[in-house]
């Protein structure tokens, strides 16, 4: 027997049978941002690598350790999309979309991938919901990015389970005296910051207030507080987005050291955190990123936006017992009694489809009694059995499964006006 071909560790499958919380999720998730005009676009899986090395930041852990690079046949390097910003603003800005007017809202639903650790909340091929909105430099389209998110938590009945963290880490006017001042500060522990953090320091300071080793946290807990230095107008419009999140009824705390995993961010960035499913508790994280435009070769335009894993918010649900989406069940099923009734009932369940109705049949030979047991497990609502009689008399018997309730149906008729 030849062995078995297992899936790429970090991955995982979603089963028939438990994917219907997924699409119920991701259509939720639809819903939600339309109601704030944000429409659905599409990038492809794999980029040049080149736009993830200007994107995203070649000081950033994702392109240095995470990236699934590769070189195809015509000796191009291709990298699998580790984030959706990114291709969503090269896309943007080759086919030209902002001549339609701004603001543009842009979302996404998409898989990413990052060779990385997998554990809970963590996997080597994820998904995440995106949103970017392109051309508004006001603070106030920062804070609707934030309600967004906080609207979708909210209607999925875990707004209160989740915190909400800002910080602002300055612009390019301000943000090189910071970093000075956090490279002083961390010289003076080079010899106890961990390997890539001193490569940091060098390269981007910026990214050492978000090591996760120990050691570093420790000592990143005394360093030089970006707020504290931030220019005249980042500061206005850092006061400007808690004033607006406040009159919204967005409560908030402010934690300094987020500066979120890509070097693209200016000034506002965020988290929505959850406690109960461990060290990955980032459920929905984002920010503002004004030079990605310029950065991949167009001109200045503002622009935020957020990503929220799929799984970890399934997690998160499911933690607090929130999972509760319903699957769909069939209207209808046909059961039989005799190898002619078997081709009839086939045909039955085919009109009560062309009549909108979700219905099956018997496809495996199975006797009456088996058949109906099939048909309470997959939690038919409605079972039809036929037979000679009922196909010579084109009438039948509709047995309501959950009440047990009768009631006769001319077959000759629309089924799903005799039973819906």
């Amino acid at each position: 027997m030849a062995q078995k071909v297992t899936g790429p560790r970090g991955t995982q499958d979603v089963s028939p049978y438990e994917s219907y919380k997924w699409l119920r999720l991701e259509n939720k998730l639809r819903s939600i941002v339309g109601q704030y005009g944000f429409k659905e676009i599409r990038v492809p899986t794999f980029e040049h690598t080149e736009l993830f090395l200007r994107g995203v930041g070649d000081t950033t852990d994702i392109v240095n350790k995470e990236m699934y690079t590769f070189e195809d046949k015509g000796k191009r390097s291709i990298t699998l999309r580790p984030e959706g910003t990114s291709p969503t603003v090269r896309s943007v800005l080759e086919k030209g979309i902002l001549n339609e007017g701004t603001p543009l809202k842009a979302y996404y639903i998409l898989s990413c991938f990052r060779y990385e650790k997998p554990q809970a909340g963590r996997l080597r091929e994820f998904h995440q919901l995106g949103i970017e909105l392109f051309g508004a430099q006001d603070y106030t389209a920062d804070a609707e990015v934030i309600a967004t998110g906080a609207k979708v938590l909210n209607d999925l009945g875990i707004g209160d389970k989740v915190k909400l963290n800002i910080n602002s880490i300055g612009c390019p006017k301000c943000r090189p005296a910071y970093h000075q001042k956090l490279k002083a500060y961390f010289a003076s522990h080079r010899e106890e910051l961990c390997e890539d953090c001193q490569a940091r320091l060098d390269k981007n300071p910026l990214r050492i207030l978000d090591c996760k080793v120990p050691k570093c946290a420790e000592i990143a807990k005394d360093a030089p507080v970006g707020l504290d230095n931030l220019c005249d107008e980042c500061k206005d419009h850092f006061e400007g987005l808690k004033k607006t999140l406040t009159a919204m009824g967005v409560d908030y705390a402010i934690n300094t050291k987020i500066v979120r995993g890509l070097d693209y961010y200016t000034k506002s960035v965020f988290e929505f955190v959850y406690d109960g499913i461990g060290a990955q508790g980032t459920v929905c994280g984002g920010g503002r990123y004004d030079g990605l435009f310029e950065e991949l070769g167009g001109n200045h335009v503002p622009a935020v936006g957020f990503g929220m894993g799929i799984e970890r918010l399934l997690l998160t649900l499911e933690a607090e017992g929130k999972l509760n989406f319903k699957e769909e069940m069939p209207d209808v099923f046909f059961a039989n009694i005799g190898e002619e009734a078997k081709i009839y009932a086939f045909t039955m369940a085919e009109k009560a489809r062309y009549e909108g109705l979700s219905a099956q049949s018997d496809l495996m030979n199975r006797s009456l009694n088996a058949q109906m047991k099939y048909a309470n497990k997959i939690r038919a609502k409605y079972t039809v059995v036929l037979g000679d009689s009922e196909m010579e008399s084109k009438k039948a018997v509709a047995k309501n499964m959950e009440t047990g309730e009768k009631k006769d149906i001319d077959l000759e008729k629309s089924i799903k006006e005799q039973l819906f």
